[in-house]
């Protein structure tokens, strides 16, 4: 029987994940990583063509979906692999809408991206209604950082990583950005969003972050990465 291929060759995007002859079939739970209660995927999406099995008839990464979380009419487009990933962090999004005063969205970047791409993609957001905690708003100064951390997880529905060279760099020196990262991959609530970088660099530093399914803009640009995410936490 063929295994994951996770551990030795990451799934690499959402878009990619359906190359695992295992994961394809349920993407969406990473090893060790429950996500709680999940799901067949084929209640969460309809397929351009008829669902069998949890799969688009089309098979494969090809062909489009629609999330039943995704407005009647969106123009946004998904793959299959896309919505197989994306629904367990969906399914934490509704659990923790409850939450008092919460964040659609906790932010998570290296410095040295806060005023480039964390802040385009942190602007895209709240552009289509998406509260975000962003460290760049939400700390104000002599305040402690790894606090407003804490506090910014705490109230947040999901959290997503911001991940460029910058932020490879970063959580290799242990910093900031590898300590807001563990806290995050503890509660499952991490979206990787690769960006001028790839899965294999991830790889390199955190093993386990590279194996998780995500976004990538080297498949599409920013705005459509921060229009699923929008879809994504919006109740």
């Amino acid at each position: 029987m063929a295994g994951c291929t996770a551990p030795r060759e990451g799934h690499r995007s959402a878009r990619a994940a359906a190359n695992c002859p295992v994961c394809r079939y349920r993407y969406g739970r990473s090893s060790g990583y429950s996500s709680g209660s999940y799901s067949s995927p084929s209640s969460y999406y309809t397929s351009s063509g008829s669902s069998v099995g949890g799969r688009s008839s089309g098979g494969g990464s090809g062909g489009s979906a629609r999330p039943k979380w995704s407005p009647v009419g969106s123009p946004v487009v998904y793959t299959p692999a896309e919505v197989r990933a994306l629904t367990p962090y969906r399914d934490s999004v509704e659990k923790r809408a409850p939450l008092p005063d919460p964040r659609d969205v906790f932010l998570c970047h290296a410095w040295d991206d806060r005023g480039g791409a964390a802040k385009e993609l942190h602007d895209l957001l709240v552009s289509r209604g998406v509260s975000v905690w962003f460290s760049e708003k939400d700390v104000a100064l002599g305040t402690s950082l790894l606090r407003e951390i804490d506090k910014g997880l705490a109230k947040s529905r999901v959290g997503i990583v911001l991940v460029t060279p910058a932020l490879l760099r970063r959580v290799q020196g242990e910093g900031i950005a590898d300590k807001e990262l563990s806290a995050l991959l503890a509660r499952d609530l991490l979206v990787p969003i690769v960006h001028n970088t790839t899965y294999e660099a991830l790889r390199n530093v955190s093993p386990l972050l590279g194996s998780r399914s995500g976004l990538s803009t080297a498949e599409e640009p920013m705005k459509d990465v921060a229009a699923k995410l929008a879809e994504l936490v919006t109740i």
